[in-house]
């Protein structure tokens, strides 16, 4: 476990223990066969989607993928051992005890939009273009911050952490792991072929994929099946 998932887990304790007197618990953390579901089914979506948009994107760039002849298991291990504390440290971060107690004061909806705005603001510095062309800058902020919302009313819905740990674990397996666009550099496929510039409606494709298809879909299905009152985060289904 690396030094930022310590932080991230002492700051939700002493949040949740020393400000609302409540156990770490009430983040949903022990595992229960329906939370392994939500995880599994969360991934296996994120998954889906992200493939579709790599495969899609390089159809319209007119590129391909080739396998990394020099990749091996250590290399998959590690790579995705690298995207799974990172995953687990933003939701901590963002979906955690923070997020807990902003729910309890202003209500799923607000609480859900003012974390993925901190979220879509936090990726201006971790993608380090915080300062740079200003529609560059907007269009991170909506990207990240849809699935920010997707993450936070996830776990609002299931009140538990599983299900957005599954969602954002799917999408950034397959984007860093499979397609090799994170900042872990080359790993099982290798994007290869010249890049053609493509079109602003087919920018505005990809974008909606992201920002609004995919939490757009989540947020129909939880709001369909599960309802719980927001007290009901981070209870024992």
């Amino acid at each position: 476990m690396n030094a930022g998932l310590l932080v991230a887990l002492l700051v939700s304790w002493v949040l949740l223990r020393r400000v609302m007197h409540e156990p770490l618990s009430v983040l949903g953390l022990a595992p229960t066969r329906r939370r392994m579901k939500e995880l599994f089914a969360g991934m296996l979506f994120m998954a889906v989607l992200a493939v579709i948009n790599f495969t899609w994107q390089a159809h319209f760039k007119q590129i391909g993928y080739q396998r990394n002849p020099d990749y091996g298991l250590g290399q998959a291990l590690g790579g995705s051992l690298w995207v799974l504390q990172g995953v687990l440290f933003e939701e901590l971060l963002f979906r955690g005890a923070l997020l807990w107690l902003l729910i309890r004061k202003l209500g799923v909806v607000k609480a859900c939009l003012l974390s993925s705005l901190v979220f879509g603001v936090y990726h201006w510095f971790s993608y380090d273009i915080f300062g740079s062309r200003l529609v560059l800058m907007t269009y991170i902020l909506l990207v990240t911050g849809a699935g920010g919302w997707m993450f936070a009313f996830a776990f609002a819905k299931t009140g538990s952490l599983y299900a957005p740990i599954g969602l954002h674990l799917g999408w950034n397996l397959v984007t860093a792991v499979v397609f090799s666009a994170g900042p872990i550099g080359d790993q099982w496929w290798l994007p290869h072929g010249e890049e053609v510039e493509w079109s602003g409606w087919v920018t505005l494709l990809f974008f909606s994929l992201q920002a609004i298809v995919a939490p757009g879909l989540v947020t129909w299905h939880l709001q369909r099946t599960r309802r719980p009152a927001p007290e009901a985060v981070g209870s024992t289904p």
